[in-house]
């Protein structure tokens, strides 16, 4: 079996794939370890697809995969099809775009293997990105250690065992979030610092807007608390309505301060509205688990692969 599967999503970064890959393969040669390279365009729109097959087609190296998506994905979707292809012993993800450098691979190689642990995760001291992405993914990560006991502190620099990526490829739905996966599975779990570094190529490819998509999409998909809310939430504006309309029939009949047929009004409205939405809730988590059991779209689709 090959020692390491690295796995690369691809996104508008032809101009860093070239050294990426250069770097990556003198890594491995230095350390002198079997390694694949599986590289997945996630709907590029540059030249990046064709830079894969430049590279593959120069190296004639079998242990060069490229996949091409048919979309865009998405990041974990991406790399969730990497999981999918990949053979090695030990599983390492790491972006495209060389913040993180190749030679801080061995760091978390040499964590993994010492402490025998079933995922290590390369965290930073200081993240060199822009105000509004370092406050989006600080957002991001406190929500999942918030809502999920989730240790807070991983990043896509890390690496997996075999047994550990087999089991999250179980859970193939249309929106993956590979963290939340790996987190059910496991509590074995390492960080080791590494180095992260100013952009020196395109642009990233998460927008706020993009942040707040996946913040939602991750409570939709990976906890009950929207629904959780409004039960809660229809549950105590029932409670608030039952003592508003006694309020009412309490200054009708003593005090006769409240015109012909408002106090009646008043009451079915307030009581009538918190049931519905009470209801609507309750309703919503029979729909919420229905939905996980029968939402079968796959994360991904490959347009092509060499």
């Amino acid at each position: 079996m090959i020692d390491c599967s690295v796995i690369i999503p691809v996104f508008n970064s032809a101009g860093s794939l070239n050294e990426l890959y250069n770097r990556i393969d003198k890594v491995f040669s230095d350390i002198k370890k079997s390694f694949e390279i599986i590289f997945i365009d996630d709907g590029s729109t540059d030249e990046s697809w064709n830079v894969i097959r430049k590279i593959k087609l120069d190296t004639n190296n079998s242990n060069i995969i490229g996949i091409k998506l048919s979309k865009n994905f998405g990041q974990h979707n991406a790399v969730f099809c990497g999981l999918e292809n990949a053979q090695g012993n030990m599983v390492i993800t790491i972006d495209d775009d060389l913040q993180i450098p190749p030679e801080e691979i061995p760091k978390l190689l040499k964590t993994f293997e010492e402490k025998k642990c079933e995922l290590v995760y390369g965290y930073f001291k200081k993240k060199h990105h822009s105000v509004f992405r370092n406050f989006g993914s600080w957002y991001i990560k406190k929500t999942g250690k918030m809502l999920n006991k989730a240790p807070g502190e991983g990043s896509s620099f890390r690496v997996l065992s075999r047994n550990l990526t087999e089991q999250i490829l179980k859970h193939a739905q249309e929106f993956v979030y590979i963290d939340e996966l790996l987190l059910w599975y496991t509590n074995d779990i390492a960080f080791v610092q590494v180095e992260h570094l100013s952009r020196k190529h395109h642009k990233s490819g998460y927008s706020t807007i993009k942040l707040f998509q996946i913040t939602f999409n991750l409570m939709i998909y990976y906890t009950a608390v929207p629904l959780k809310m409004m039960i809660y939430g229809g549950f105590s504006f029932a409670l608030i309505s039952f003592f508003v309309g006694l309020y009412y029939i309490v200054k009708k009949i003593f005090f006769h301060h409240t015109p012909p047929g408002y106090t009646s009004i008043i009451v079915a409205i307030l009581f009538s509205t918190s049931v519905i939405i009470f209801s609507l809730g309750i309703i919503g988590e029979y729909l919420h688990r229905i939905y996980k059991v029968q939402n079968k779209k796959p994360p991904f689709s490959i347009k092509e692969k060499i």
